[in-house]
């Protein structure tokens, strides 16, 4: 099967700054390289994610780093600079959302799973996929105009593919060491490896496409589910 992204318009609705790297950046690069407007969307500041070593400031430590990561791949980026820990399904973080469809006009949104193992991911899933209907809606006022029609959705694996059920893969085997090179950017954590609450995200990154790439006989692939909810499935 042959998947095109050209003349589309890719938004990846994150947590946390590093969760697209791990996840999704791949499909990223794959759908800008086909032609496609990339962008992702980053809920939370990553204010939590201390190492053991504290650092100061780290919430702009951090959007330094998704900052590099982010011109590394090419793509938009948006702040919601929320607290790690807190993001909620509410409606201003709905409203918040919406005005971030609204500015990029994703015809295709990446988001969490909904049954990821991490509280902001889960919510993080919420607010997206409440939000992809508001962004089509007059009734739901925000700075920018409504889209003429709500984005496709897909979710994203989890993290270390717990609970996941892939409805299809991603071939990103020629997007690996862009992937690499972006987690990279996010010292701040990948120094947090030895942490016993935490994991070597490289690691982790690579064990995931390889795993994944073999279920779909490729070197490296990304895991997805299609959202079928009415009026949301696309044909591709």
């Amino acid at each position: 099967m042959k998947l095109c992204f050209n003349n589309e318009r890719v938004l990846a609705v994150v947590a946390h700054p590093d969760d697209a790297e791990m996840l999704c950046a791949g499909t990223l690069a794959r759908a800008k390289a086909d032609g496609a407007a990339i962008g992702i969307a980053v809920l939370c500041n990553g204010d939590g994610g201390q190492p053991h070593k504290p650092i100061r400031n780290l919430a702009a430590v951090r959007r330094r780093e998704m900052d590099a990561a982010a011109r590394l791949l090419g793509a938009e980026l948006y702040c919601g600079s929320i607290s790690d820990g807190t993001l909620t399904d509410d409606r201003p973080t709905r409203l918040l959302l919406t005005e971030i469809y609204r500015q990029f006009r994703p015809s295709l949104v990446l988001a969490h799973s909904p049954s990821d193992y991490h509280t902001d991911h889960r919510a993080a899933a919420a607010v997206a996929e409440v939000a992809s209907w508001f962004c089509a809606s007059r009734g739901q006022k925000t700075k920018s105009t409504p889209l003429p029609a709500s984005p496709a959705l897909w979710w994203m694996d989890t993290v270390n593919m717990s609970g996941f059920e892939p409805g299809f893969y991603v071939d990103v085997t020629r997007f690996v060491p862009l992937k690499e090179k972006m987690l990279a950017c996010h010292r701040s954590q990948t120094a947090r490896g030895n942490d016993r609450s935490f994991s070597p995200l490289l690691d982790l990154m690579r064990l995931q496409a390889r795993a994944r790439g073999a279920q779909a006989g490729v070197a490296a692939a990304e895991a997805f589910r299609a959202h079928h909810a009415f009026k949301r499935a696309r044909a591709w």
